[in-house]
């Protein structure tokens, strides 16, 4: 990888919702740059994703192939939702790696399903929805304010949103929760601005992980042509790859970005400027 290996050296990174996926791409792209890793998971299923969680064994996995590039690799299971289990483990993690310089808050879910559901079924779904994917990411990023500044050294942030948090693609908890880590994005980039902290959201259009290839997001899609929305990308591929996301992850990590903070960064094959211009 040439002059990229060193990019991130002696830096450590905390990413969460690491066990496979895009967090699992993440964790090893930065380690590919030089950067030690605290990674969470929740390690366990929940009701109303219709695809199963990563579990132990995959969070053991991605850090061997961690530990495999020469990089340390703090890791527990953690749920986002667990403000203070949260912290408790933010904690251990830089007590064992000696600093934090950058956060991933990745961890998320999709509920996605066809319409024909109960109204229990929707308010559980908005309810686990809302707490995993905005108050998590809340959690996330204030467990790990006081360690960026503690350091001073200035840091970054990035959350993983997504073109349902830029358009107005389909109605529902998911969209609801990506427009409101946008809200927590710009508010703490002005905020954490003085002392070099970046705070950017990422927003990818669909990814090939199991939270978008799966029977219940197929039958959510179908719903949607049903109901006359088109959603492509712009450009001809149907999915991005977790790598193509961990790219920017890591350049937002580096110096290379070093004063670009309160932005939203999309990464979908032009999916949110076709749907705002057509």
């Amino acid at each position: 990888m040439g002059e990229l290996v060193s990019r991130l050296e002696g830096k450590v990174a905390f990413i969460t919702g690491m066990g496979r996926g895009t967090g699992r791409s993440h964790a090893v792209r930065l380690a590919e740059e030089g950067a030690d890793i605290i990674g969470i998971d929740i390690c366990r299923d929940i009701e109303t994703a219709a695809y199963p969680m990563a579990s132990q064994d995959d969070l053991a996995e991605t850090a061997r192939q961690v530990e495999k590039l020469g990089r340390r690799v703090f890791t527990r299971v953690a749920d986002v939702r667990d403000a203070l289990g949260l912290r408790a483990v933010l904690q251990e993690g830089v007590e064992k790696l000696g600093r934090l310089d950058f956060v991933v808050a990745n961890a998320g879910i999709s509920t996605a399903q066809s319409r024909m559901t109960t109204l229990e079924e929707d308010i559980k779904a908005w309810n686990d929805t809302i707490d995993v994917n905005l108050t998590g990411v809340w959690n996330t990023v204030q467990a790990a304010i006081p360690y960026l500044l503690a350091g001073g050294r200035g840091g970054s942030i990035i959350i993983i949103g997504s073109t349902a948090g830029l358009s107005g693609v389909a109605a529902g908890p998911y969209t609801a929760a990506k427009h409101g880590i946008v809200g927590i994005m710009r508010g703490l980039a002005n905020e954490l601005a003085e002392d070099y902290v970046r705070v950017n959201v990422v927003h990818p259009t669909g990814v090939n992980t199991p939270m978008a290839s799966n029977p219940g997001m197929e039958a959510y899609l179908a719903s949607e042509v049903e109901q006359g929305n088109q959603l492509e990308n712009a450009m001809p591929v149907d999915m991005l790859e977790p790598s193509d996301i961990s790219g920017t992850v890591a350049f937002l990590c580096s110096d290379d970005s070093r004063y670009i903070t309160g932005a939203n960064i999309p990464v979908d094959a032009g999916f949110v400027n076709r749907m705002l211009t057509t």
